[in-house]
């Protein structure tokens, strides 16, 4: 664990996740044929990403240090390409097949690239959080994502 990396990215993070919140601020609190504005969403993302960038911070401090272990970590420059690359599609494939498929699929990828042999659980998973996401922000909250491609039929 290198302490003065994770501390610093913790403060980094901390930053941006006070730069999301305040900046949901300013943006309009109402939205065309939605009932949730759409400054909540960044707003919680801000939130939740302070949280997890004090919590890396506290652990960075806490954790002791171990002079002995001069080992570095290997960089999996492979799985880093498989996410970025998902990402990538991800963002672009949604508006086309939309947000539970498109959220499906990376998840999945997703999944399958940190650990391979848990297939069964992946798609369960995947499908679970991507149905249940868009159920609560379409059906529940009113509000609006691209729903399943008119291609399907359905």
């Amino acid at each position: 664990m290198n302490k003065a990396f994770d501390r610093s990215a913790g403060i980094v993070f901390l930053a941006i996740g006070a730069a999301f919140a305040f900046g949901s601020r300013s943006i309009s609190s109402s939205a065309y044929g939605s009932n949730v504005g759409p400054s909540i969403f960044p707003l919680i993302l801000g939130m939740i990403l302070m949280l997890l960038s004090a919590r890396l911070i506290y652990e960075a401090i806490k954790y002791p240090n171990n002079k002995n272990d001069s080992s570095k970590p290997k960089l999996d420059y492979k799985r880093f390409g498989i996410i970025v690359a998902a990402t990538i599609l991800y963002g672009l494939s949604m508006e086309h097949i939309g947000y539970v498929i498109s959220t499906f699929l990376f998840l999945l990828i997703g999944f399958q690239t940190m650990q391979r042999d848990r297939w069964v659980s992946a798609i369960i998973i995947s499908a679970l959080f991507s149905g249940g996401v868009y159920y609560l922000f379409v059906v529940v909250l009113q509000g609006s994502l691209p729903g399943l491609p008119d291609w399907l039929g359905l």
